[in-house]
């Protein structure tokens, strides 16, 4: 069964529901256009992508399309931060909503798990774009600690955001974290209950992992597939820092790396349009 497709905005579009896989997956879908699906970042639901990113998004003529993970916010099912698990949440929304020649998009951890959607079936994906993301394998930088002290915090407030999506010593990066969180709390009802905290703190107990993401399938595919691949990063990514993916320059023969300056784990947040601006370019193009 085709949804709908909403023409709102990303902070009046209606959460909309469709059965797949015997669960529930809660998704929201504006503009219209070649597909691009969203998968958002660890603690992440339908309400913590910045509106702006994503109308920049729908006026560059793509359809939107972001989600709840299975087991979390809305959506039904079991939940799971394990990549592998995670990539059958995109496939089974792009079987459900009939959607064609898809681009995937993954945030953080759902880069993780969008790099192994292309593993496994990559015919239905057209080019991957990475936010914040690791490679597999090897890591010739970790993350830092400071990550897991915020990232398993209860609640976290307006400086732990800067500290985890931003650059602090940076004022205009501190100036354009006001602004994206101003943004996302714009929206008014129908929203996502938060991730559980005792679900999240478990993922992350170890503290830094190197590797953050073995998954030796997932390097041999970036090593030889012909899709296009974009990672935009911030130079100063505490979690997943941007240094992993230029210590595979001349490996991985279709990744375009984006960094900006002065920025952090949430780059299309601090830079939404152009952001939005240069994924378009990509597609286009590549």
């Amino acid at each position: 069964m085709l949804d709908k497709i909403a023409e709102n905005d990303a902070l009046t579009a209606p959460t909309q529901f469709i059965e797949t896989g015997g669960r529930t997956l809660a998704y929201r879908s504006i503009g219209k256009g070649k597909p691009i699906l969203l998968a958002t970042r660890f603690r992440g639901t339908l309400d913590l992508w910045d509106p702006a990113f994503l109308n920049g998004l729908a006026e560059k003529g793509f359809r939107v399309i972001t989600f709840d993970y299975s087991g979390l916010g809305l959506s039904t099912g079991t939940p799971s931060y394990n990549p592998l698990e995670m990539a059958a949440d995109p496939r089974d929304l792009i079987q459900a909503l009939g959607l064609k020649d898809v681009i995937l998009l993954g945030w953080s951890i759902g880069g993780m798990a969008v790099q192994v959607a292309l593993t496994l079936y990559p015919q239905e994906i057209s080019h991957l774009v990475l936010l914040g993301s690791t490679p597999p394998g090897d890591l010739v930088k970790p993350a830092e600690q400071l990550f897991y002290d915020l990232a398993g915090k209860d609640v976290n407030d307006f400086e732990d955001v800067v500290a985890l999506f931003f650059e602090p010593k940076s004022a205009s990066s501190r100036a354009a974290a006001s602004r994206s969180q101003a943004r996302i709390e714009a929206r008014e009802g129908d929203t996502s209950p938060a991730v559980p905290i005792d679900f999240a703190r478990a993922r992350i107990a170890g503290g830094p992992a190197n590797p953050a993401f073995p998954a030796p399938p997932v390097m041999e595919m970036l090593k030889t597939t012909s899709v296009p691949i974009l990672h935009i990063g911030g130079d100063h990514d505490i979690i997943f820092p941007v240094e992993n993916w230029y210590a595979l320059n001349g490996v991985l023969p279709t990744v375009t790396l984006v960094t900006y300056p002065s920025a952090g784990h949430g780059p299309q947040h601090q830079h939404p349009e152009l952001t939005a601006d240069i994924i378009a370019s990509f597609v286009r193009n590549a």
